[in-house]
């Protein structure tokens, strides 16, 4: 099957992509650079703009046939408090985290629909549920990719095509290990599991949605984060 990762050129989608490929998908990373990690099919997209994802997947059915699998991932961070935030910032995280998210699975859904089977695999975070400081833009495209997933399900679980939302909490990446040492700290104060979570622990859980297995699995959020959100 056919597995398209936005956002698949490093941290968390490029082990999904590898995680895919490993299952015996045939994955393509899409990126606006274009550019193919080792070992991967790549093509150029930007998810905030209709006419690049529209491009990206007329080229993926072109050269490789319909998608089956959609890992929403890609997305961007302008972190600051609500009173220094301004419009560019909120409008920038909005369209990349969740807007392009959906029309990723507006493009897609047109094949899954015909083929009538398809995975839509949606990646939100902890903050969702739990909010942070300085994250009202980046949490408020994180809730709001529940509501659209859960939507999807709904609306899509008649044609064969499941949609499912992944919810990492603080994954070891290049955007943690940026963090301070007392920053860390007090982040692993408040995991039970008292570690950070690998991008390969994220990557099993998305093969699995992607899978035989997980036919009826259909309109959940999954947290990957080491009972920091404790199921929510």
């Amino acid at each position: 099957m056919i597995a398209l990762v936005t956002g698949g050129n490093r941290g968390i989608g490029l082990a999904i992509a590898r995680g895919l490929r490993e299952a015996g998908h045939d994955v393509i990373v899409g990126s606006r650079s274009g550019e193919a990690p080792e070992g991967l099919a790549a093509v150029a997209m930007d998810v905030t703009s209709t006419e690049s994802v529209d491009a990206a997947v007329d080229w993926v059915e072109a050269e490789h046939g319909p998608v089956g699998v959609l890992v929403a991932n890609a997305g961007i961070t302008r972190d600051t408090l609500l009173v220094r935030l301004d419009d560019a910032d909120l409008e920038a995280v909005i369209q990349a985290n969740l807007v392009g998210a959906i029309r990723c699975a507006r493009r897609v859904a047109r094949g899954m629909i015909k083929a009538r089977e398809g995975r839509i695999i949606l990646l939100s975070s902890v903050v969702w549920a739990l909010g942070s400081a300085g994250q009202v833009n980046y949490a408020a495209a994180k809730a709001g990719l529940i509501g659209a997933g859960r939507s999807l399900a709904r609306e899509l679980g008649s044609r064969g095509i499941t949609t499912n939302v992944i919810a990492p909490g603080f994954i070891d990446t290049d955007m943690t290990a940026a963090l301070s040492e007392e920053q860390r700290a007090t982040i692993l104060g408040q995991i039970p599991a008292g570690r950070y979570g690998t991008v390969d622990e994220v990557a099993a859980v998305a093969a699995f949605l992607a899978g035989p297995g997980a036919g009826y699995v259909n309109g959940a959020v999954i947290p990957v984060d080491g009972g920091l959100g404790m199921g929510h």
